[in-house]
């Protein structure tokens, strides 16, 4: 039996290793049947602007709105849980490769299956706080794309503990990790991101928003029954891009859920989204004046697009495109995720490993990110499945609504802590976009617009609504604490202790 049983587990490991290629196979031989291909080599930089494009395809996305207001208490069916025993030990990681000297904190990796019939399980990476975490929150990271790593993005480039040199084999500590504050999970969701699988292959083309907050519940009832010291613990959810649809469908989920099941009730306090995509027509709206108002196209063309395109119904002329293609070619060759960073050049000498800082984003991380954990050795230390790793998965996408915004009406609603945060270079989400989402709530202003500070500089600015917190971030593009890491612990200590950024 035992013979038996290695047998099915080796299958299994050769159909996860060459899981990758066959997704995008299969995905690309039944184009017809799926709404939107995010390509396997695609990164998060691409996957939002051609799920906007496919708005306008043969086949778009499902763009039902999102509303589990009105399930009732009989129609409540238990979230699947599977035994947990001693997989907690199992996922704890002994030793990263590479890492530097003198880590602290405990860390964990492994799987959680959310569907059994289908064989479905998401990948997570877990690092507790180095102090207090026994007293500290729980936080949940979600990246967006859709379809991108919340590991590879959120916790190697971004809020996580460590950063990759550019010899794509050690690490370096980030003094700004958000685990300093609270303990972090970041969760590879759909199943086909990252290291995140499904035996059932269908399952990577038909996937959407619907499933990936139904599965990442899952997930978190799950995980919980793993690490039962955080059942009761405070809860918050953070994420970016299109994150701006994940952080508050779970949220409501959530919410949802706590009032009729008879399982684990999630604590939740409260989600921070950053840079996000929570509604198409404020949102184009906001690009095109973001671009207008930092000097980078003309007063014509800005003119154009707001005398002969509709963006609250959606439908374009071809007036309306013609200015459109303008702002593109009058932009020129900008990084518009942060319009004032420089772009990756492979082609020049790699800098000494002793200048890689925290506090200087390099550009070609990306590339850094993606060698490290294809390393074998890295896979084993993260207990993950031998997979080709990207940053960005192969699915196809179902189902996407073209506003967050009566979803965000219901959580402000439910008297949960909402924050809204913009890094202010960012002109794919812009400042301007989240501004003109928020207006449209016509929210009472409790604390007028301010400078809040950080290490005794400006590190933005913030506004208090009723039930709705916005604030930017000065000098942050789309991903807001690569480029600036010690203003995002500030803001992210302050959401978390419920009050506004410091005024001094």
């Amino acid at each position: 039996m035992l013979l038996v049983h290695q047998h099915i587990q080796a299958t299994k490991l050769l159909e996860i290793m060459n899981l990758s290629l066959l997704t995008c196979l299969l995905l690309l031989s039944s184009y017809q049947l799926t709404f939107l291909i995010i390509s396997c080599n695609a990164n998060q930089i691409d996957n939002l602007n051609k799920l906007i494009k496919s708005r306008k395809s043969a086949n778009p996305p499902r763009a039902d709105l999102w509303d589990g207001s009105n399930v009732a208490d009989d129609q409540f069916s238990p979230v699947y849980v599977g035994l947990q025993d001693g997989l907690k030990e199992a996922d704890k990681i002994g030793s990263l490769p590479g890492k530097p000297q003198g880590v602290n904190f405990d860390q964990y990796a492994g799987y959680v299956t959310v569907d059994q019939k289908a064989g479905r399980a998401l990948f997570y990476y877990f690092v507790e706080s180095p102090q207090d975490s026994s007293t500290k929150p729980l936080l949940l990271w979600l990246n967006g794309g859709p379809g991108c790593s919340s590991l590879g993005y959120g916790a190697m480039e971004e809020i996580g503990p460590f950063r990759v040199n550019n010899d794509r084999k050690t690490l370096f500590r980030n003094d700004y990790a958000w685990n300093n504050v609270a303990n972090v999970i970041f969760l590879e969701s759909p199943a086909g991101v990252g290291f995140s699988y499904s035996y059932t292959t269908s399952d990577y083309g038909d996937v959407g928003d619907k499933r990936t907050a139904e599965d990442s519940y899952k997930f978190l009832v799950n995980w919980l029954e793993r690490f039962p010291q955080y059942k009761t613990r405070d809860f918050f959810i953070t994420g970016e891009s299109y994150a701006g649809h994940y952080v508050p469908q779970l949220a409501s989920t959530i919410l949802l859920n706590n009032k009729v099941t008879k399982q684990t009730k999630i604590n939740l306090k409260g989600i921070a989204i950053g840079n996000a995509w929570i509604d198409d027509s404020t949102g184009e709206l906001g690009i095109y004046d973001y671009v207008w108002t930092h000097s980078m196209n003309s007063d014509e063309t800005n003119a154009g697009i707001h005398k002969y395109c509709d963006f609250s119904s959606g439908n374009f002329s071809s007036a309306c495109d013609k200015y459109r293609s303008q702002v593109e070619e009058e932009l020129g060759n900008v990084d518009i995720y942060n319009i004032y960073a420089p772009p990756c050049k492979t082609s020049e000498p790699t800098k000494s490993l002793s200048k890689s800082s925290i506090d200087d984003f390099d550009p070609c991380s990306d590339n850094y990110v993606k060698t490290y954990l294809n390393l074998k050795e890295v896979q084993a230390a993260l207990h993950a499945k031998p997979t080709e790793w990207s940053a960005c998965g192969g699915v196809g996408w179902t189902d996407s609504p073209t506003t967050i915004l009566p979803t965000i009406k219901q959580l402000i609603a439910s008297g949960i802590s909402l924050w809204i945060y913009s890094g202010d270079t960012d002109g794919r989400v812009p400042v301007t976009s989240s501004r003109y989402a928020i207006n449209t709530f016509k929210l009472p202003l409790q604390t007028p617009w301010r400078a809040w500070y950080s290490n005794g500089q400006v590190g933005g600015y913030v506004a208090g609504y009723k039930g709705l917190t916005f604030t930017t971030i000065r000098g942050a593009g789309h991903m807001v604490p690569s480029y600036q890491p010690q203003r995002s612990l500030t803001f992210i200590s302050s959401f978390l202790q419920g009050k506004l950024p410091p005024s001094s």
